[in-house]
This record gives structure tokens, C-alpha cells and sequence, in this order.
């Protein structure tokens, strides 16, 4: 080696020479030349592939989140890649308390119910993300199957989050068919003693008094797409269900806006219910709508209208009669709450008809009426023409469905015709004359140019 030339010796192909720069010193020449030979080499060498220290820290601690979660401590910069990378699977009981990121929540909820629409859930991801992963468990929940420790255990991480639980199903227990067998082998056999599940249904009883945000609660009694697997049993609202419910409900002093629909709630649940709910310290809002409610029921609804905080009441769509009609407008005559009344697809007839009426020539604060497909004829038109002319508060009024005829029809034009604050009327399917209807029309854009006048005039003074 010593005997060739320098000459002689090539370079790697992948080198790169370049010439010494003019005037620079014998060493910088050197180390200049080394440096870009050990580049020639290694052709996918570069300084960009070597992570930066800040970031090596930050990978570790998404890396290990789990087991030791690190994040308030860190500067708002790197809190925000941190919580970019984390796994939207992390455990609840890591993130529920510790995450506040909404970007973090969307992502969760996008991963399990793909997109969705956050503006019915007060913008909030996070609310969303809790209140229907807790609704996902109440709708699975199968009586002495489940652990109720699995629910009561995600009350401390969800309380502060659900302010409203739409159940659209609740299991009933798993049957069990029981089968006598052998005792000894004589060929005897033993009855086996079966006393039947401990509950029939979820049990809210252990949830709703620790939810302190909950405002809302709708529930159903059924279950969802059962096919051909259909019994009545799996659409059965018990007994023991509802007193435990009611007990729950008496319990969440936040609620303000109960509703149960579709689930058999016959005159004593009905009463059942309404006993624990007489006295209730912010509940305004209540829906027994597509139940079996009667005139009991209905007595009982009655009395819980004066003895309550109630502004809507939904009971359309029962088996609610005249008698249980004039028990409700003995209480709407005192009420000073109620504003909006639904009584649709009941059972009225005119003797119920005739008593809402009148109680509504002193009630001063209902300004929604339904009183649509309730058997009613021109008796009732004639009632309610004499609240037309007397009533100031009535806003809306709904006649739909009901046999007024033509006569009823013009009793109610002429009632109309001294009101200057009724703004809906719907006379749809009554059989008055299309004349009548056209007059009634009139009068009620005139209301409404009206009321829109002192809204804008209202406006302007503020």
C-alpha cells in the first residue's frame, strides 16, 4: 500500500469531493473532507431523523398513559400533542375526571357511534360521550346477570357529565326453565323451589339519586327489534318496577323533565307514580303519553297539578273519559303553572270537552291546548267559543279530528271573531265549511301581524 500512489487509490463512487475553500487552514481542509465522506456513505443519513429530546419525553409518556398519567403538568404546547396521540380506548377511569379536551371526547364518540349531532347535547362531546355509553349500559342490562356494580361503579366518573338518559329499552330477566332431577337412584326426584328473578327490570333506584346533574329522564318498558322472539312479557311494566321507579324519581331532586311512554301505565301505576311525585321540587315537565291511563289515573293527574311545579303535561293517546276530564279541569280552573295541556287521542266526548272549557274561562296561564280525535261535537264548539271570547292567554288550540259539524264550526267563527290574542287554531278533519275555515284563517293572521307588532315594538324599547 505504501508503494502506491495517492494517485491511485479511487474514491467511492457515492463520494462527494469538493476543493478545499480558499484561504482556509490545512485541518478545517481535513475534517471538511471527512465529514462529507462519511455522508458519501451513508446516503439516508440526516440530522432530520433524529428526534428531538422534548419529543422522545413526549412519545414515552403517551406510551405508558395508562399506567402513569401524566398531563396537567405539562406546558399547554405539549399537553395538546399529547392529547392528540392518546388511544380513545384508554379506561374510563383514567380519562373520565382527568381529560377535559373536547377534541379528545369527539374522538371517542366518532370511534364508537361514528358521526353525530354534539348541538342536542349542549355542544359538549364529553356529555355526549357519557350520557349515551351510560344509557348503552341501563339498555343492556339484563336483571340477575349483570353486575349492578357495573353501573354504580361509573357514577363518580359520569355524575358530573349526564344531565339527560333516554332509555328506548329496558331487558327483563333470562328465563330459566327448571327441570325436576334425581335426588338418589331410587328414581325419586326433588321439586326444585324458584322464586323468581330479584327484580324484573333495571332498578334506577340505585342510580338516579347520584346523578346530580340529571335533568332529563325518558324511559320505554320494551325492548327493541326482538322479531321473532316476541312475548308480551318482554313489553311488561310490573308492579315492582314501579314503585321502584317511582322511589327513584322522588330521589333526584334535579329532575325537571320525566317521561314514559309505551309502557302499559294503567290507572294504579299511574297513581303510584304520581305519589311520589306530588310534592316534587323541580319537575315541570311530564309525559305519560301512549299508556292505559283511565279516569282514576286521571283523578290522580289532577291533583298533581296543584300540588306541583308543572308547566307541560303529556298524557295524549290514554283512556282518559268524561269523568277523568272533569277532574283535570278542577285543577286547571285553580292552576296557576301549566302552560302548555296535550289530551289528544283520549276519550272525552263532550262532557270532558264542555269541562275543559269552562275551566279555562279562569285559568290565566295555559297557552297550549290539544284536544284533537276526542270524540267532541258542536256542544264543545259552543264552550269554547264563549273562552274565545273571554280568555286573553290561550295561544294555541287544537280541535283536529273531532266531529264539530258545520254548526259548531260557525259558533266558533263567531267566538273568534272578539279574540285578538289566539294565534293557532287547527280545525283540520272537523267537517265545518271550507267557508268557515277561510274566515278563521283570516282572523288569525290578523292575531298574528298583531303579536308580531308588539314583539318588534317590545324590541325597540329595549
Amino acid at each position: 500500500m505504501s508503494d502506491l500512489n495517492e494517485s491511485e487509490v479511487e474514491p467511492p463512487s457515492e463520494a462527494v469531493v469538493e476543493p478545499c475553500p480558499e484561504g482556509a487552514q490545512v485541518g478545517q481542509a481535513t475534517e471538511h473532507r471527512q465529514l462529507r465522506r462519511i455522508i458519501a456513505e451513508d446516503t439516508n443519513w440526516t440530522l432530520v431523523l433524529i428526534p428531538l429530546l422534548r419529543d422522545l419525553c413526549l412519545q414515552n409518556i403517551v406510551k405508558n398513559f395508562e399506567d402513569k398519567p401524566i398531563l396537567n403538568e405539562l406546558l399547554p404546547t405539549h399537553k395538546a400533542l399529547v392529547l392528540e396521540k392518546l388511544s380513545p380506548n384508554l379506561p374510563l377511569h383514567i380519562t373520565a375526571n382527568l381529560i377535559t379536551d373536547d377534541n379528545y371526547w369527539k374522538r371517542c364518540c366518532v370511534e364508537r357511534w361514528g358521526l353525530s349531532d354534539v348541538s342536542t347535547y349542549g355542544n359538549s362531546w364529553k356529555r355526549m360521550f357519557f350520557e349515551r355509553h351510560l344509557e348503552n349500559i341501563i339498555e343492556l342490562f339484563i336483571p340477575d346477570v349483570t353486575n349492578p356494580q357495573s353501573v354504580i361503579n361509573l357514577v363518580p366518573l359520569c355524575k358530573n357529565y349526564v344531565k339527560r338518559l333516554r332509555i328506548t329499552q329496558l331487558l327483563p330477566p333470562v328465563k330459566d326453565i327448571q327441570r325436576p332431577e334425581e335426588a338418589d337412584g331410587s328414581g325419586s326426584t326433588r321439586e326444585i323451589r324458584y322464586d323468581g328473578p330479584s327484580i324484573d327490570h333495571f332498578d334506577f333506584g340505585i342510580l338516579l339519586s347520584k346523578l346530580t346533574q340529571l335533568e332529563e329522564l325518558h324511559v320505554v318498558y320494551g325492548v327493541k327489534g326482538c322479531g321473532m322472539n316476541f312475548e308480551w312479557n318482554l313489553f311488561e311494566f310490573t308492579h315492582r318496577d314501579c314503585q321502584a321507579l317511582a322511589e327513584a324519581l322522588k330521589s333526584c331532586k334535579t329532575l325537571k323533565v320525566f317521561k314514559i311512554h309505551q309502557s302499559k301505565v294503567d290507572d294504579d301505576k299511574c297513581r303510584t307514580l304520581v305519589s311520589k311525585l306530588l310534592h316534587h321540587p323541580s319537575l315541570k315537565d311530564l309525559s305519560l303519553a301512549h299508556n292505559m291511563i283511565g279516569d282514576r289515573g286521571a283523578r290522580a293527574i289532577g291533583k298533581l297539578l296543584n300540588s306541583s311545579k308543572l308547566e307541560k303535561l303529556n298524557i295524549c293517546d290514554n283512556k282518559i273519559q268524561g269523568p277523568g276530564a272533569r277532574a283535570i279541569a278542577h285543577a286547571l280552573s285553580t292552576n296557576t303553572m301549566l302552560v302548555s295541556l296535550n289530551l289528544r287521542l283520549n276519550q272525552l266526548g263532550d262532557d270532558g270537552g264542555q269541562a275543559i272549557a269552562q275551566a279555562l274561562l279562569t285559568n290565566e296561564t295555559l297557552e297550549n291546548l290539544h284536544l284533537g280525535a276526542n270524540e267532541m261535537t258542536e256542544p264543545t264548539a259552543t264552550a269554547l267559543s264563549q273562552v274565545l271570547v273571554q280568555n286573553k292567554t290561550l295561544k294555541n288550540i287544537n280541535l283536529s279530528c273531532n266531529r264539530l259539524g258545520v254548526d259548531g264550526g260557525e259558533v266558533l267563527e263567531e267566538g273568534m271573531c272578539h279574540n285578538t290574542t289566539l294565534l293557532e287554531c287547527d280545525i283540520r278533519l272537523t267537517e265545518v265549511s271550507q267557508e268557515c275555515e277561510y274566515c278563521l284563517s283570516k282572523i288569525l293572521q290578523k292575531n298574528q301581524n298583531r303579536a308580531r307588532k308588539k314583539r318588534l315594538q317590545e324590541a325597540h324599547n329595549k
